[in-house]
């Protein structure tokens, strides 16, 4: 057997190590995990706020910062590591069962869907479980064993015995949060779709399309004899709220900091929602003429939205920001613009339309233009001669390559989307086939962590 050996530099002296050896794949990942941890610390340090605590009852005010990209690479190595650590060194009866063994999901929506949180905000003190559970109409015993287990998860804080109080992680679930509405997302409709994941793929009908009437969505209300809800809830307020929601537990306002915008002086945000992304963005870039581009419904939401939060602006009179309906599987978007941005709508799609929505980009591109598409992207890492890579990380060994679980929310991610539209995350070179067919070719890649923004411009033939 060849011995794999890499040599670690520590200050001082450089030593060996033998990756074949099982201990001393152990001691590096202490070292990673260590490593990890101090640069987190450091990241909140720079705040001039210290680290924050378990206990605190208001955010970080790095929790709240757009840029957090820094921190977000030490969490990745921090989580990826001490998982790997743990499933080595835990019996795999244990690490196995742990999968599965749990329902944190469960308990975590009744928090929301009772708005527990809410009610504990108004006791900063605390309160006690039988006045909490009357509060919000639920038996007191079972409200307890709910919290119980959060509590175990760093959820709330049992102040004094059954007396609970909110912290740092519960703020989380107030209803004013964004994360929140995600989060409930998932734990009341996702999860239904997710039960029936091994049926569709043993059906006739279900288990070899790839279409979106095919997704386990469709099947999980089929078999309850109800008729499709989704798209009609995508209209709610509360549906919005929860997009706002994905984008800051991944940490998407990072693009604002991370891409050069002070190179480029037009944006069209291709099924841009609400204005998510072009508001900050014209707020931090004002010399920026920003597009909005959605289904006709959208747009008026969105541009009330806008003067709603910003009335009467300079940005609107000026014409720095426009609002123009689309459907992007049959039009093409505004002519000749610096940047398209196209942020979770790729992964909404099968190949097909994926490729459709990039052609007709395509017919509206300048020589100069380019396409930013900004998703989660799966894949271990990115190294080719030709393509600039702007720091993309590769987790040091022995990490398993793609970092492990701390690439879990894009592993997740794709799981959702396969449950909820039979869509998908893609890896580098599926997007490089889709680009491909577009007349596009991929130029350079930019790593957020949790997600990747990957800026194609038009193929030279």
């Amino acid at each position: 057997m060849n011995s794999v050996a890499h040599s670690i530099i520590t200050p001082g002296k450089m030593k060996m190590t033998d990756f074949n050896d099982p201990e001393a794949k152990l001691e590096a990942l202490l070292d990673i995990i260590n490593s990890s941890a101090h640069q987190a610390i450091a990241e909140y340090k720079k705040t001039g706020y210290g680290v924050p605590s378990a206990d605190a009852t208001t955010f970080h005010p790095l929790d709240l910062t757009t840029d957090t990209l820094a921190l977000r690479k030490a969490i990745r190595l921090l989580e990826g590591a001490y998982h790997q650590l743990s499933s080595i060194l835990a019996p795999p009866q244990h690490t196995v069962t742990n999968l599965v063994f749990n329902y944190n999901w469960a308990c975590t929506g009744v928090a929301l869907r009772a708005r527990l949180a809410d009610v504990l905000d108004q006791h900063p003190e605390g309160l006690g479980v039988d006045k909490l559970a009357e509060a919000v109409n639920l038996d007191n015993v079972k409200t307890a064993r709910v919290l119980r287990a959060l509590t175990l998860m760093g959820f709330f804080k049992e102040v004094e015995r059954d007396i609970f109080a909110n912290n740092r992680l519960s703020l989380i679930l107030k209803s004013t949060n964004n994360t929140g509405y995600y989060a409930r997302l998932h734990s009341q409709d996702v999860s239904k779709y997710a039960g029936v994941v091994y049926e569709t793929m043993i059906d006739e009908e279900f288990s070899r399309s790839h279409e979106l009437d095919k997704a386990p969505r469709v099947f999980a209300f089929r078999k309850e004899g109800m008729k499709d809800p989704y798209y009609k809830a995508m209209e709610d307020n509360a549906f919005h709220r929860a997009m706002l929601g994905l984008s800051d537990m991944l940490g998407t306002s990072a693009v604002l900091h991370h891409y050069p915008w002070n190179d480029i002086s037009s944006v069209v945000d291709v099924g841009s929602g609400t204005g998510a992304f072009s508001t900050p963005l014209a707020k931090m870039f004002p010399h920026l003429r920003i597009t909005n581009q959605d289904l006709p419904n959208v747009m008026v939401l969105a541009q009330n939205a806008w003067e709603k939060n910003a009335p009467v602006t300079e940005t609107l009179l000026d014409g720095r920001m426009e609002f123009i309906p689309i459907d992007f599987l049959e039009d093409a978007p505004v002519v000749g613009k610096d940047v398209y941005y196209l942020r979770h709508i790729l992964h909404n799609w099968p190949d097909a339309e994926a490729t459709t929505i990039l052609r007709n980009i395509r017919k509206a591109m300048g020589p100069s233009s380019r396409v930013l598409i900004h998703d989660c992207v799966m894949s271990h890492t990115l190294q080719r001669p030709g393509v600039g890579t702007n720091g993309l990380s590769v987790a040091p060994e022995p990490m398993l390559p793609n970092f492990g679980a701390g690439s879990h929310n894009t592993y997740q991610m794709d799981l959702t989307m396969w449950f909820t539209f039979n869509s998908k995350e893609r890896t580098f070179e599926e997007l490089e086939i889709i680009g491909a067919a577009a007349g596009l070719a991929l130029t350079q890649v930019y790593d957020l962590v949790d997600t990747m923004l990957i800026e194609f411009r038009i193929a030279q033939s």
